[in-house]
C-alpha cells in the first residue's frame, strides 16, 4: 500500500542502503499477508462451491481497515477506503451485466481494503490475465471457442451501449462457461505476494 509510515519513505520502494532490509521487508509486505489469507480462502470456497460467502468478504473489507489504521495510521485508513471503493467500483457494472458474481465483487472490495487503490489495480489487472488463460483453456478443451468469442462479443456490446445482455450471455445461462473468478483472484494475489517479499514487484 503507498502511505507513509512515521519517516517520509513510501511504502514499496526499494529499501536504500540505510534501511534496516528486515523492517523494510516487512513494511512493504505486511498488507498483503491479510489479502492472501482471504483470498486463499475465498478461492477455496470458490473452487468447492461457487461461491464467496459474505462473512468472508464483509470480514475481509474490516480487517483491511483496522489492519491499515493500526500500521499505517490515517494515511492507512483513506487508503484502504479507497482501495475498497475502487474495487466495487470498477467491477459493479459487471455484476449488473450478470457476468460477474456478487462474491467476487465483494471479495474485490475487501482485497482493495487490504491493498489499498494502487495494488488493488495490479491485482485486478493479473487477475484478468490469469482469468482468461483459465477461460481459454476451458473453452478449448470443451471445444466451444467460436460460441464463447461470440457471447464475449455481446456481452462488451451491452456494456458500452449501457444495456443489459441476453440471458445466455449471462451467469444464468446453465451452459455457459464459468469461471471461478475467485480462484483466478486467489493465484494472482499470492503470485504478487510472494513477488513483493522477495521484492521483485
Amino acid at each position: 500500500m503507498s502511505v507513509l509510515y512515521k519517516s517520509p519513505k513510501v511504502l514499496g520502494a526499494k529499501p536504500s542502503e540505510g534501511d534496516h532490509l528486515p523492517a523494510a521487508i516487512w513494511l512493504r509486505s505486511a498488507p498483503w499477508i491479510p489479502a492472501a489469507l482471504i483470498a486463499l480462502a475465498a478461492g477455496v470456497l470458490d473452487w468447492r462451491y461457487r461461491r464467496i460467502p459474505n462473512w468472508l468478504t464483509v470480514s475481509g473489507v474490516i480487517v483491511g481497515l483496522v489492519f491499515n489504521t493500526i500500521l499505517y495510521r490515517w494515511p492507512g485508513l483513506k487508503d484502504a477506503l479507497l482501495g475498497a471503493l475502487l474495487g466495487l467500483g470498477l467491477l459493479l457494472p459487471f455484476v449488473l451485466l450478470r457476468s460477474l458474481g456478487a462474491g467476487d465483487w465483494k471479495l474485490a472490495g475487501a482485497l482493495g481494503a487490504c491493498l489499498g487503490p494502487r495494488q488493488l489495480l495490479s491485482v485486478l489487472v493479473g487477475t484478468i490475465l490469469v482469468a482468461g488463460a483459465m477461460a481459454l483453456a476451458v473453452v478449448v478443451w470443451k471445444g466451444r471457442l467460436k460460441r464463447t468469442l461470440l457471447n464475449i462479443a455481446h456481452l462488451l456490446g451491452a456494456l458500452f451501449s449501457l444495456r443489459m445482455p441476453g440471458s445466455a450471455v449471462s451467469l444464468d445461462d446453465p451452459q455457459s462457461t464459468k469461471i471461478p473468478f475467485g480462484v483466478a483472484m486467489a493465484l494472482t494475489v499470492v503470485i504478487y505476494g510472494i513477488g513483493r517479499a522477495a521484492g521483485k514487484m
